[in-house]
Parts: structure tokens; sequence; C-alpha cells
């Protein structure tokens, strides 16, 4: 039985980060090696990590992957590019396009691995004719402020660069292509990671109805893009019929890691589960109304409840004009679970993304206790007005709450955890 309840918590989260290491689960999908050319290409924020696990595999090989700023690894003939996320720059275009060339005039013979998993969309940017890097850069803004889900969002994304949507393996074609992929996602399609840039779009959306539904303030360029662009490539597509898509690791395997380890330790766990979605208020507040009724039915002595779950929650702005306000879906969790507890005992809650970044923050999450409005209500902080702001970093950062973990080399989503002791 858990004796601290934010070790345990954030030792829970470890597991579950450590349950998706490339190094661990990219070899087992790895085929012998191939006889003809092999190239291996990739993007997002696990994909340096799992190009180190390529080569540890097969020895050096050519090829070209792109990873955020900081999450770059050492790799002996794989160049690793950095770039910025969530917002994209030049570097990430420039080396979208070098790898674009990379692959074109493969043979039949030839062989591509691709390396994609979440952070992809923004770090692989290859602007369609006629719009520029601010033009993407404006849009990729509005559209993280329009609390928009990533299926909808990746489906305005994919029509605006010309690697998106199945496009980076038309490029590929003639040749073999095999993508592993690290979902962080809801719902694990492959179609909506990294935007998709080695699967075909089953179900196009229409994407200027999201861009009406949302009331998404976008620049004219890309509007007029988006007013005529066709739809994306379809599964009839010759040029993509020699490619394999595999899932290799997702946030429903790392949930099931930290269910051992808190089954374990003498936890009674709840899964929830492993692809919800919303506002990271409404579902924080609603996961604590939870908490406080199943522990209402918990007796004295009986074995502590946790309440696990995964997918990815979104933060609309209250206020565009907000300020300094730094708050990512998973301390906006804490913080409005916190609120909805009010202190109740023998309760703690985390919320991090797998990744190490939630939001635009360096921060991976956030941890609360019984304790922590009263400790902010010393301190002279409202959560109420960091919520309304928000803000919730800035609030985690006063009382010592934050959950700082650096670049974990993956990304299989957020996790979540509620731990309840009988009061």
């Amino acid at each position: 039985m858990p004796d601290n309840p934010r070790a345990f918590l954030t030792a829970l989260f470890h597991c579950a980060v450590a349950a998706a290491d490339p190094m661990n689960v990219v070899p087992k999908h790895l085929p012998p090696r191939p006889k003809g050319r092999l190239v291996v290409i990739g993007a997002g924020k696990a994909s340096a990590r799992m190009a180190e696990a390529v080569e540890s595999h097969y020895g050096p090989c050519e090829g070209l992957v792109i990873t955020r700023y900081g999450y770059g690894r050492p790799c002996a003939g794989i160049e690793i590019i950095d770039a910025a996320h969530p917002v994209p720059d030049t570097a990430g275009v420039k080396a979208t396009r070098r790898m674009l060339n990379l692959v074109r005039e493969l043979t039949p013979d030839d062989t591509v691995l691709a390396l994609i998993s979440g952070g992809g969309s923004v770090l692989l940017n290859a602007p369609v004719e006629g719009l520029t890097l601010d033009e993407v850069i404006a849009t990729n803004e509005a559209l993280l402020a329009s609390g928009a889900p990533i299926s909808e969002m990746n489906a305005i994304r994919k029509r605006l660069c010309n690697a998106k949507g199945g496009k980076l393996a038309a490029a590929c074609h003639p040749a073999r292509v095999l993508s592993l992929i690290i979902s962080d996602v809801p719902g694990d399609d492959p179609a909506l990671i990294a935007s998709g840039p080695t699967v075909e779009e089953a179900n196009d959306a229409n994407p200027m109805e999201i861009v009406m539904r949302y009331a998404i303030d976008l620049p004219d360029s890309v509007l007029d893009v988006l007013k005529k662009s066709s739809t994306n490539l379809t599964p009839d597509d010759p040029r993509l019929t020699n490619v394999e898509n595999k899932i290799i690791a997702a946030p429903s395997m790392s949930l099931d890691a930290a269910t051992d380890m808190a089954a374990q330790a003498g936890c009674d766990v709840h899964m929830l589960g492993d692809a919800l979605e919303g506002e990271a208020r409404e579902l924080g507040a609603a996961q604590a109304r939870q908490a406080l009724e199943f522990q209402d039915m918990m007796s004295n002595g009986e074995a502590p409840m946790l309440l696990l779950s995964g997918g990815e929650c979104t933060v609309t702005r209250k206020n565009k004009n907000w300020g300094n306000g730094t708050g990512g879906p998973n301390a906006e969790f804490v913080l409005s679970a916190a609120i909805a507890l009010n202190g109740a005992p023998g309760i703690h809650v985390i919320a991090c993304d797998t990744d190490g970044v939630d939001g635009a923050a360096e921060v991976a999450g956030a941890i609360a206790g019984p304790d922590t409005l009263m400790c902010a209500g010393v301190a002279g902080f409202s959560p109420k007005a960091a919520l309304d702001a928000n803000d919730a970093h800035s609030f985690f950062a006063k009382i010592d709450g934050q959950v700082i973990t650096g670049p974990t080399m993956t990304n299989v989503n957020d996790f979540r955890a509620l731990l309840i002791k009988p009061d």
C-alpha cells in the first residue's frame, strides 16, 4: 500500500513512460535488414530515439529524421535535425524538403523505414504552393487556441502540407515503405498520428466545416487553399500499395504497465479509458466527482483505489488576450480537479504528458493533494483566478506542484491518475 502518494503517483507516471521507450519497443518490430538500399526517415518527438533504436539493431543507416529541439539522440549514420514545436520554424521546413528529395527516385528493390510519432505534424512541414511559413504558423497558433480535437486540427494541417496525409509515402514510390508508429492520439488511428504522412485518408473531413464550427480565424491565403484543395490520398492510390503501417506503442500499453505496478502495490485499479477527450477543466472536475463518489462507498481499512485514464484533452482559451498564461491541458486538468475536490482528505491526483511537455510549457504536468488549496491560500494565490486565466502552470510552479522530467524521448499522450484512500 503506497505510503507516499506523491512519490507513488510520480513513479506510476515514469512506469508508463518507460513502457513506451523506443529502445524497448522498436527492435522487436524490425524485419531482417533489407538487401537493397535502406533509407530511414521520420518525424516526431520520439523519432530520434526511434532512430537510435534502429541503429542499435541494424548498425549505421542512411537517413534523415526531424525531432523537437532538445530531443536529439546520437546516431552514426542517420542525420538528426532539430526543429521547433509546437510552432513550426524554417529548420523544419528545410528538413522536410530535404527528406522529400532523399526518397525520390528510389526503386522497387529499395526500402524506406519511416519512424513516426506525435509532434510530427508540426515538425514535418512543407507548405503547399501559395503559402508562406508565417501563414502556416498563424494557422497552427489559431488551431491550438481553438479547442478543436487533434483529429480535426490535423484534417486542416494535411491540406496545407506536401508531406502529410499519405504524401510522404507517395513520394517514396515505388520503394517499399514500412512505417513504425508510436501513437499519441485517442483511438490510435494512424491517419491522425502526425497527420498521417504515410497513411491514406479513408474518411476525409471537410476542413471548411471545421473552421466554421470552431470559428477559427485563419489567413485568407489559407482559407483559399482549404476551399480549393481536393481530397487527400485515398486507399486505392497506386503509390500507396506497397506501404505497411504498424502501431508499435500506444497509450493503452503504458496504462497497462501502470495498472500492473499499482496492483502489485495493493491498489484496486479502475480504468476509465485510454482515449478520453474534451475540455481539460471539465474532465478534471468530472473525475474529481467520481473520486468523491468512490470514496463515499469505501470502508476503513479497505485497499486504496486508483482511477487511471489516458487520451488527449484540449484547452480553449477563455480570453484570447489572456496575457502570459501557460496552462497546458494536464496542469489545467489537475487544477480543476483540485478545486472540485476542495481539500478532500485521502485523494491525490496527477496528470502529465508522456513526452514531458504539457502544452507550450517545458513541464510534464502537475500533481495535487488535499493540502494544495491550503498551500495556495497561505501563499496568496487564487486557484480559480489561475483557472480562469488558463494559467495552471504558473499556479503549480508557485506551490511546488509541477512534474518536470525533461525530454522523455517518447510520446503516448496524457497519463492521468487519482489515488483514493478511505476517508
